[in-house]
């Protein structure tokens, strides 16, 4: 066997070429000269040590250097494949640079053309073939102690629809997020796509579509693979979170109402983007000098995303000393047929809270004139919806108006950030999905955020795992919300920012841990002993992407 070739190094690591394949324990350049000789790389690298700092200039140099965002989304999906260390030391470090390319809006892209990019798997692919050997497919996983899994069927990927296994984007963006921005350590992090087939014409006829080449599978055989999964889960991974990502309506109300008591979990379109919404609201209030339980709510769309930020709003309100019932009658829904009100007979279960007596209406800006809103909420992916007649009828009907344009990719936007501005007189209290950059007018400078679950996810899911927490409540994404509002300085409020900047993202994310874990340790839900300090407990748990010495026996 030669020096390069698999064999046993320092510590347990492997040697040689093995290493340098192995992308959580590569170094490239950055090994030093008695790594080298220990670790029999000599010779497989340039002789020139570099550090950490050299290459994440050189990542830096080239990153910027491609002509798209899909090619920079490219450029770093291959250096997470080769060091995981250095991906993470370049987002971490560049927060607002990186993560509109590792996810919102540029993965979308990346879901679409999935097959067709495609180099390297990561994470785990679970088919409908499977079924009834899910449990000998997790356990092909080589990290025993995964503590977060995204798993999504791909069948609402962000605002696209249906992407089948090219979905697969998604969680592999999401758990990148729980690293960067949270410290959850990547060894740790396990995505997977469940693969039952796909309903998209388009991917069905490419050749280089990476699934399954057959339509959906529903019902039984459907619920067969994800009992089995769950249940493997919990079996390979004790005490795992399991976080439901773009599933379809249908299905991601139904699952999360089936397991949300039975074991760690929680569906991020549903009560991630509710908290972060809700968050952007209070925010919005602190310069109207308002009260939450004294708002109208009008959602665009009546799916995930409306129904649990309009849940979450309710139970703020009730907490606010207000009648369950008159909390819900302040939130309305208006979907593809137009106002979800009490008299439509077409209304699946899920709308039924939010269906009020009113009569039928048709067009957006005549809802929002019907019902003279303090805010509007759109979450239907419906491009441009957000008209200059309907953003005008809010500026006309509030002195402060609380537009949020929150679908995402950019091009399914319900309005950009200088038309909200521009058609409002500047008044708007805006925060979108996607993000936009800096609008001046008439003299001012405003500086809008994203209403990005990024906030709100990667937090909870650190709090979850610092307490080993047995369920994931309602009552955890509210204390989040209230510790991410904490967060939100007078200086961002005075620039327009609804939250704080990316830059702080790790901060706030302990915060926001520090929080969840304190209910999981009132609640009795936490499964280790409550420490001293609960924000230090989080904070000594978060993963730093530095280089170990593994001379040192560091790895």
């Amino acid at each position: 066997m030669n020096a390069g070739e698999d064999t046993a190094g320092a510590a347990g690591l492997p040697r040689g070429t093995a290493l340098l394949r192995e992308p959580l324990l590569n170094k490239g350049t950055a090994f030093s000269a008695r790594e080298r000789d220990v670790l029999g790389l000599r010779g497989l690298l340039p002789p020139r040590i570099t550090t950490q700092a050299d290459q994440v200039r050189r990542v830096l140099e080239n990153f910027r250097r491609k002509p798209s965002d899909l090619e920079k989304y490219i450029n770093l999906a291959a250096l997470h494949d080769r060091n995981e260390t250095l991906f993470y030391r370049v987002v971490v470090d560049n927060p607002d640079e990186m993560m509109p390319v590792i996810y919102t809006p540029t993965v979308g892209l990346a879901c679409q053309q999935f097959g067709h990019i495609f180099q390297r798997p990561r994470g785990l692919f679970v088919s409908i073939e499977d079924l009834g050997r899910v449990e000998s497919v997790l356990r092909n996983w080589p990290h025993p102690d995964v503590a977060m899994i995204v798993v999504t069927d791909g069948e609402r990927i962000l605002g696209l629809g249906d992407q089948g296994a090219n979905g697969m984007g998604i969680p592999v963006g999401k758990l990148s997020l729980y690293t960067a921005c949270a410290g959850v350590h990547p060894r740790r992090c396990l995505p997977v796509m469940l693969d039952v087939g796909t309903n998209n014409a388009e991917l069905l006829e490419d050749p280089l579509y990476i699934g399954l080449p057959r339509q959906r599978v529903r019902g039984e055989a459907y619920d067969a693979l994800l009992d089995e999964f769950i249940a493997a889960t919990q079996k390979v991974f004790p005490g795992v979170v399991v976080q439901f990502e773009d599933f379809a309506n249908q299905n991601a109300f139904r699952l999360l109402r089936k397991w949300r008591d039975r074991i760690c979990t929680f569906n991020d379109d549903i009560q991630g983007t509710a908290a972060v919404a809700l968050a952007g609201i209070v925010s919005a209030l602190r310069v109207n000098d308002g009260r939450l339980a004294e708002q109208t709510l009008l959602f665009l769309g009546a799916g995930e995303a409306a129904t649990g930020i309009a849940d979450l709003a309710v139970a703020a309100m009730v907490g606010q000393g207000v009648d369950a019932a008159a909390a819900r009658a302040r939130c309305w829904l208006f979907d593809s047929r137009g106002l979800v009100q009490a008299g439509r007979s077409d209304l699946v279960e899920h709308k039924w809270p939010y269906a009020h007596p009113h009569a039928a209406v048709a067009g957006f800006a005549d809802a929002v004139r019907a019902l003279r809103p303090t805010a509007i909420i759109g979450v239907a992916a419906s491009a441009g919806a957000f008209t200059e007649e309907v953003v005008g009828e809010m500026a006309a009907i509030n002195e402060r108006p609380i537009v949020f344009a929150l679908s995402n990719p950019t091009s399914r936007s319900e309005c950009t950030a200088e038309q909200a501005y521009r058609w409002s007189g500047g008044q708007a209290l805006f925060a979108s999905g996607s993000p936009f950059g800096p609008v001046v007018r008439d003299g001012r400078r405003f500086v809008p955020r994203q209403c990005n679950n990024s906030y709100i996810f990667p937090g909870v899911g650190l709090g979850v795992i610092a307490a080993k927490a047995s369920r994931v409540s309602d009552e955890m994404f509210m204390a989040a919300v209230h510790a991410l509002c904490a967060q939100v300085a007078p200086e961002d409020l005075a620039q327009g920012s609804l939250y704080p900047p990316l830059a702080r993202v790790r901060e706030v994310s302990a915060y926001i841990a520090a929080a969840v874990a304190q209910v999981a340790f009132e609640r009795k839900l936490a499964g280790v002993p409550r420490p001293p300090d609960l924000l230090a407990h989080v904070r000594a748990q978060m993963y730093e992407p530095l280089y170990a010495d593994y001379t040192q026996g560091g790895h």
